[in-house]
């Protein structure tokens, strides 16, 4: 599903001579097909899944995000401007990212369900966050939420 909604949307830029759209799409693409490749030994012959293309495009916008921050850095604003441009794009195809206080209030749902007291439960609790929020949030957020809850 996942997949022919990158390939409709690569259509419509192209028809609507989206130039940055149709780039980035492309790009999604090209990794899609990478992954897809490198499936195949693991006897995955129909390509990847949509659960692994959302984690694609999460580790994409990640490292955009990291670009940005350096051109910043390096005076290149308009290269960072152009990351920005992509995260948006890429932010279509993702389910709608929670905000701070909708993880703090997940992760202390999920700290109750699994009756956690201590750091030595994280684990059962970032389990219980993955399986319920998956491509829903920033892990490394969530991670961070758990550790300031349970007195970490």
């Amino acid at each position: 599903m996942l997949r022919q909604q990158l390939n409709d949307a690569l259509k419509a830029a192209m028809l609507g001579k989206d130039a940055r759209t149709v780039s980035t799409v492309r790009l999604i693409l090209a990794a899609l097909k990478d992954r897809d490749i490198a499936a195949r030994p693991k006897g995955i012959t129909d390509g990847i899944g949509d659960d692994e293309i959302r984690q694609m495009l999460q580790s994409m916008i990640k490292q955009r995000r990291e670009s940005i921050a350096l051109y910043e850095q390096g005076g290149r604003p308009e290269l960072a401007r152009q990351e920005a441009e992509e995260i948006t794009i890429i932010e279509r195809f993702l389910p709608r990212q929670l905000d701070e206080a909708e993880i703090v209030a997940v992760v202390n749902a999920a700290i109750a369900e699994a009756g956690a007291t201590g750091l030595k439960d994280m684990g059962r609790v970032m389990a219980l966050l993955k399986e319920g929020h998956a491509g829903q949030m920033d892990f490394t957020k969530a991670s961070a939420a758990v550790k300031k809850a349970l007195g970490g």
